[in-house]
């Protein structure tokens, strides 16, 4: 598949959620948080099983190389900013651990067909042991990087909306910048230490999701836009 084709995936995928998140919350507002959090879990479980495959990241000038997961995890932080910019950082880190549960019983769901025996006739045994082996390795580090990572990212973000109410561009991007900067970081140490090498796919994680998330901020904005003419829905007082 050439990225030509995963751009047109990428920006199709983008605008159906925005616009259902957004249709969402203007039209059936009790079940807004709701569809947020579970668009939040699907884009988390998607980028932990995405992690597995390694693909380079043509930018053009220069090929990088980095886990797949690159081209959904941005739409995680974004997912976030959303729940964060219309119900607040309390919500948004109840989200966080929502998602986060989910991710727990992903890997339980994993290990439980795991222990299956499988059917004499099943020729993909061993690929499966080995795609699942190193898929836990892969959980635990997307695991520690999305908590502490996400838990910043909502942190700066309702920092910087508190000073910068109408920049929501600066808002978006600062709070995605440092979020994936050191989910990258976080990651690729844990999960592929001692497996390959770790600054190439440091940087390619760091250029190549800092680049995506760039790319998506347009569709925060529309977002943004498409609530901007509805009440806002009441929002928790401890932030």
């Amino acid at each position: 598949m050439t990225f030509p084709v995963v751009w047109i995936y990428w920006a199709i995928s983008l605008t159906i959620v925005t616009y259902a998140a957004a249709w969402m919350l203007n039209n059936r507002r009790e079940y807004g948080y709701a569809a947020l959090v579970a668009i939040y879990a699907v884009y988390l479980a998607a980028s932990q099983i995405l992690a597995a495959r390694v693909v380079e990241f043509d930018i053009g000038i220069y090929v990088f190389i980095a886990p797949a997961a690159v081209f959904i995890y941005p739409f995680i932080s974004q997912a976030i900013d959303m729940i964060n910019e219309v119900y607040g950082m309390k919500r948004a880190q109840i989200a966080i651990f929502i998602a986060f549960i989910t991710q727990v019983l992903l890997v339980i769901f994993f290990v439980m067909t795991n222990s299956l025996t499988p059917a004499p006739f099943f020729a993909y045994e061993e690929a499966w042991q080995e795609i699942f082996t190193f898929g836990i390795r892969l959980t635990v580090a997307s695991w520690i990087s999305f908590l502490i990572t996400q838990t910043i990212d909502t942190r700066i973000f309702a920092g910087l909306k508190k000073r910068y109410e109408k920049r929501i561009i600066l808002r978006s991007v600062s709070s995605d910048a440092v979020g994936l900067t050191l989910d990258s970081i976080i990651f690729v140490t844990i999960a592929f230490a001692g497996v390959a090498p770790l600054l190439p796919l440091i940087i390619g994680q760091i250029v190549a999701k800092n680049i995506i998330g760039f790319l998506d901020t347009p569709w925060f904005v529309w977002y943004k836009k498409m609530l901007e003419d509805k009440p806002a829905p009441p929002k928790d007082q401890t932030q």
